[in-house]
């Protein structure tokens, strides 16, 4: 994983509520994909409506569950990012087109990193947004950022990751779980009442509303 965007996006005040805004979701999404060509000389397309697409579809999902921040706030952020990249990976708004010989930045990049980008440009970028996301957001509200576990450098974890999102898209919010250290659940990845860290907090989950009914 390269975290070198999150600086970037650590950069802009209030990141949580601007990336909830689809102005701001576009601009830091493509702006991503350029700090992926910088570094690893892969070139995307990026379709706006599917972008768009992602964006509210995420943007609904986040609002009708985010009484579940209250629960665990810090956990809900790594759910929420999750459903991005379930999004993305759906709607697929990015193509890489080409790549370069020699990126600028292949110097400061690790070989793993590499045959991932390789294997799966698109993917990598969905997830490397998503992570960056995670950790910025992390860094502002709790003054600190989340380990990321070996197996996100793995080119075996991302074969695995691509072969089961094709299938099931939800598995996305799983292996988020699983590159950021969490405890992912397999059965239901995208409902946050059955996430391992917010069924640690029980007594505050069973005050919240049921899967699926927005918050009032």
């Amino acid at each position: 994983m390269d975290l070198r965007f999150k600086d970037e996006l650590a950069a802009m005040p209030d990141l949580r509520h601007r990336l909830r805004r689809l102005r701001w979701f576009r601009a830091t999404f493509r702006a991503s994909a350029k700090a992926v060509t910088r570094a690893y000389g892969v070139r995307f397309e990026i379709d706006d409506a599917r972008l768009t697409r992602a964006f509210l579809d995420w943007i609904e999902i986040a609002e009708g569950q985010k009484a579940f921040a209250e629960v665990n706030r810090a956990d809900f952020i790594v759910f929420a990012a999750g459903v991005v990249l379930r999004e993305l990976i759906r709607q697929n708004p990015a193509r890489a087109v080409s790549e370069a010989a020699a990126p600028a930045g292949e110097a400061d990049v690790s070989t793993a990193t590499r045959e991932i980008v390789r294997f799966w440009p698109e993917g990598f970028l969905y997830t490397n947004y998503c992570v960056a996301a995670v950790a910025a957001v992390h860094e502002q509200e709790f003054g600190t950022v989340p380990a990321i576990d070996k197996c996100a450098d793995d080119l075996r974890t991302w074969w695995s990751y691509r072969e089961n999102v094709a299938e099931v898209p939800a598995y996305a919010v799983a292996f988020l779980d699983r590159f950021l250290g969490g405890e992912p659940n397999w059965i239901a990845p995208d409902h946050p009442a059955a996430r391992h860290a917010m069924q640690r907090m029980k007594p505050a989950l069973d005050g919240a509303p049921p899967l699926g009914v927005p918050a009032a």
